[in-house]
């Protein structure tokens, strides 16, 4: 692929747009936060504390103030279980690792740490830390990823995940970011040990075996064995990529490796849409390398760099949308998993697609609406009172086989299976298993647009009260609801979500950028979807000016 003067979307990343490695270790260990600055303090938002040493909002000095503050957390808490430790490949969070173990020791922490030094997938922390805690009381563990997701190269990330195994919910994060914010202001006082892996709290732990030996119980690696189907994995230069070679040669699959590269920079990786570095799955620019590979494989699959999120790739298709993969997942599941609790309810969150209530309704099961966020689905996977989770953004985890809990985080891996799983035992890949779907349940047509919003006006959508929406109809159907509240579980939506029998929007102020998002979707057509997207733009801006 030719790398032009002025690259596009979906072009390999030219030299220029690499992120300086060295610079950016540097910054991360020289460059001091003003804690008095908002934009460099401690926010924890839906996954963790996020930021770039560049702008001092991902240092040294934050990754020791949070770490110090998770340690308080779990002494006011009783935690006194080990931690497990992950990290991705994200240059800083090489980085950041080296400080938090540095923290941990000093605090006597039991952490374990990859046994080689590798990476560590998210799904794969939160099934480590559920599998220490099963049929336990006491003596429980909880963990911590470091890692910003699919983000740019140049960015950090640090997840918190308390005994249950998934997100921590805003009581613990609320408190954690307080505390750290505290640290932040008097960073010499936090007590952190020279040569941390040589303390007698930090274990080596195989963090590979116990995974990929587990995977018979949540996908029929039986079937996909069997069936021969040809499978082309991408990790993204991700966690992931360490764990693929065991999973293949252990269950004995024709799976190739499409790209086994491990780079900081992601040089490997093509533009996503705004000519960024992105290692976002579900994104047709992010992937237009395993694209472009479709016809090669029966099915294909990327996760991303904490292996959380999927992308799926298939010879019909080229890569799915993720509403529409999850919708095909629950419908295959629903068919196919007989343990499975027969009162369990489907999780999703009230910006995915609205298939997903039809395909449930049609299995005979119920749907439960949530919040932005996987950490509302912790509770219901843990007891089987939900048999699947998942976001619109591509990530999701469901029950075991036999019915019990797999991980109470976002898997990326089982999801890619998932789809070799269905691929091998229907003999059609899910594009087509989706299409088969449609016949009789409808077209979605389905979108996420951004329009811009000021601070003060994303406050005022944040928490705007439905009774001051006027509208009786959109798009020519009368609204049958005004939402800012999820009917799944009465949280707050931080927004707005307007529904008739054919249609619905949803607007959300974005957390780091001047916009609110409009998510969208129509069973009549696209034009159908274009009004009610123009109709919800026009509605939002008329509660911007009301104030």
């Amino acid at each position: 692929m030719s790398t032009p003067s002025h690259p596009r979307p979906g072009d390999k990343v030219p030299p220029a747009s690499r992120a300086n490695i060295p610079r950016l270790i540097t910054d991360y260990f020289t460059l001091k936060p003003d804690p008095a600055d908002p934009a460099q303090r401690v926010a924890f938002g839906t996954s963790g504390h996020r930021g770039t040493a560049a702008a001092a909002s991902f240092t040294e000095s934050h990754i020791a103030a949070i770490t110090q503050a998770v340690c308080d957390h779990r002494a006011r808490a009783g935690i006194t279980g080990p931690l497990f430790l992950g990290k991705d490949t994200h240059a800083l969070s090489e980085a950041a690792f080296t400080t938090a173990l540095e923290v941990l020791a000093a605090n006597n922490v039991d952490t374990m740490i990859d046994q080689s030094g590798g990476y560590t997938p998210t799904p794969v922390i939160s099934h480590a830390i559920l599998t220490h805690n099963r049929n336990r009381t006491t003596g429980l563990a909880d963990g911590i990823v470091i890692s910003p997701s699919h983000n740019p190269p140049e960015d950090g990330g640090f997840k918190y995940n308390p005994p249950n195994g998934g997100p921590a919910d805003t009581d613990i994060t609320g408190a954690i970011q307080n505390a750290a914010n505290a640290w932040l202001a008097a960073p010499a006082t936090i007590k952190r040990a020279t040569n941390p892996t040589r303390a007698a709290c930090i274990h080596r732990h195989d963090y590979i075996t116990p995974y990929v030996a587990d995977l018979e119980n949540i996908i029929d690696m039986q079937a996909i064995a069997a069936s021969g189907i040809r499978i082309g994995i991408d990790p993204l230069g991700g966690a992931a990529a360490a764990y693929w070679d065991p999973i293949i040669a252990r269950y004995n699959l024709a799976a190739t490796l499409t790209n086994p590269l491990i780079d900081p920079t992601f040089g490997f990786m093509t533009l996503d849409w705004d000519r960024k570095i992105r290692m976002d799955c579900s994104s047709p620019h992010a992937m237009t390398s395993l694209i472009a590979l479709q016809t090669r494989f029966d099915i294909a699959f990327a996760t991303d760099p904490d292996a959380d999120r999927h992308g799926i790739v298939t010879p019909s298709a080229g890569l799915m949308p993720p509403n529409q993969y999850l919708a095909a997942a629950i419908a295959y599941l629903c068919t196919h998993r007989p343990h499975w609790p027969a009162t369990a309810a489907i999780g999703k969150t009230a910006v995915s697609s609205a298939m997903i209530d039809r395909v449930v309704a049609a299995q005979g099961r119920t749907t439960i609406e949530v919040p932005v966020g996987f950490k509302w689905f912790s509770a219901g996977l843990i007891d089987g009172s939900l048999a699947f989770g998942g976001e619109e953004s591509a990530g999701a985890s469901f029950l075991r086989r036999d019915g019990s809990v797999w991980t109470t985080d976002k898997d990326g891996l089982i999801l890619g299976l998932l789809a070799a799983e269905i691929t091998a035992t229907t003999n059609t890949d899910p594009a087509r298993y989706y299409a088969e779907i449609t016949e009789t349940l409808g077209t979605s047509h389905y979108e996420r647009i951004d329009a811009p919003a000021s601070p003060a006006q994303k406050t005022i959508l944040a928490k705007l009260d439905p009774s001051s929406v006027t509208a009786t109809t959109l798009a020519g159907d009368p609204i049958t609801a005004k939402l800012n509240r999820a009917p799944g579980n009465d949280a707050p939506l931080g927004g707005l979500k307007i529904t008739t029998a054919n249609a619905w929007f949803a607007a959300r102020p974005s957390g780091t950028e001047h916009v609110y998002k409009i998510y969208a979707e129509s069973f009549i057509s696209r034009d159908h979807l274009n009004a009610v997207q123009a109709e919800a733009q026009t509605l939002v801006s008329g509660l911007f000016e009301k104030g």
